[in-house]
């Protein structure tokens, strides 16, 4: 399939681009052009402005399914459910729960994968737990934490097909190092979450190729000026990126805009998204937890956050308002950073000749009037 995208903006990884035509070819970008040849198919996006689909690696649910119901459909519908908000990219994110669930969990998502998801694609799975520590845990249950165990680590990859890429865990635990050492050198990128570590610890973790810390403040000692923390790690190791929650609820908007500031390109925004998304305010349940969502804050009955409510395409909104900073460089905080995150920056995450064209059409009210995943409008706006 060959065409040409007219619009009046694009939205690139170092400028904004008015005008021209963008060719679009067997599902890829090509180059951009100023005329097209005569009888081309030309998609008129005319006064809309054309950006790379949005990648959400950290999102647990959506519209009342959860990756943990352990179900195929339940992933279908989460794919069908974030397209039309411009995602086109995620990775199905699982909770700290018993090793019966995990598993039923990996199985429904491997099998949705394969049998094909019909809104925005899944780029591997993401293992939320299980080897946290308590002081900071969030809505992650303790009863479940152990030691990392390659073997174990082993045994959920064969289950998932090598499908796995991404797992956090606490870098305090005994053994956490020479798992993220054996780990790592796999190609799957370990995480820092749900943890009492100290600066020193961090640091460690990273040199032995730990390259994320997840939802940055949440779920991590903060920043002191005598013990910087996994807060202060953080910030100050260019190696590694950190994911950001925007809703105001999880990071005041002055801390995420310092973050952006400091982390540039290291940054990467996430949902952390939970089933009661898209949903009205009510009760829930996060893996085995009840949860209450009110003002689209939701927690447990202990008051902790549980996950969240969040749009990526909302978080990006909120960063640019929040920051001043211009469209563009925000909107690949949440498309090329998630990409580079996995290694997966040469064929994702940005409008260049090559990458899959997945694309996302924003009309001037910032709404998303279409959405296209490798050169294909899965979704249109009905207006």
């Amino acid at each position: 399939m060959l065409y040409y995208i007219k619009a009046d903006k694009f939205l690139l990884e170092n400028k904004e681009k008015h005008g021209g035509y963008l060719k679009i070819e067997n599902g890829k970008f090509g180059d951009f052009v100023s005329d097209v040849p005569e009888g081309a198919n030309v998609m008129d996006w005319s006064g809309q402005t054309i950006a790379p689909g949005l990648f959400d690696t950290h999102i647990h649910g959506v519209k009342g399914h959860d990756v943990m119901d352990g179900k195929p459909e339940a992933v279908q519908e989460i794919s069908k459910a974030i397209l039309p908000l411009g995602v086109t990219r995620f990775l199905p994110t699982t909770l700290t729960s018993s090793k019966e669930d995990l598993k039923q969990a990996i199985l429904s998502i491997k099998e949705a994968i394969n049998v094909g998801l019909e809104g925005a694609q899944s780029e591997g799975i993401f293992l939320e737990g299980p080897y946290f520590t308590e002081t900071h845990k969030g809505a992650q249950n303790p009863s479940y934490f152990r030691n990392p165990d390659v073997d174990e680590f082993r045994e959920w990859q064969s289950l998932a097909e090598g499908m796995i890429v991404k797992i956090a865990l606490a870098p305090e635990r005994e053994n956490a190092l020479p798992f993220t050492e054996e780990v790592s050198n796999d190609g799957v990128l370990v995480s820092i979450a749900h943890t009492d570590a100290t600066y020193d610890c961090c640091k460690d973790i990273v040199d032995a190729g730990a390259r994320n810390y997840v939802h940055l403040f949440n779920g991590m000692t903060g920043l002191h000026h005598r013990e910087p923390g996994v807060v202060g790690a953080a910030l100050s190791d260019s190696r590694a990126f950190a994911e950001l929650i925007c809703d105001g609820f999880h990071v005041h908007p002055q801390v995420a805009s310092m973050a952006y500031q400091v982390k540039q390109e290291k940054l990467m925004l996430i949902t952390d998204c939970m089933r009661a998304g898209l949903m009205p305010d009510g009760n829930y349940y996060l893996g085995e937890f009840p949860v209450v969502m009110k003002d689209g804050m939701a927690r447990t009955e202990s008051g902790s956050l549980a996950g969240s409510t969040l749009q990526l395409i909302d978080g990006v909104k909120n960063l640019r308002d929040w920051t001043d900073e211009p469209l563009y460089k925000v909107w690949h905080r949440g498309s090329l950073s998630p990409a580079e995150s996995l290694g997966k920056a040469d064929k994702l995450g940005s409008i260049e000749a090559g990458k899959l064209a997945d694309y996302v059409v924003l009309n001037p009210k910032f709404e998303v009037q279409a959405t296209a995943v490798e050169g294909v409008i899965n979704y249109q706006r009905e207006d």
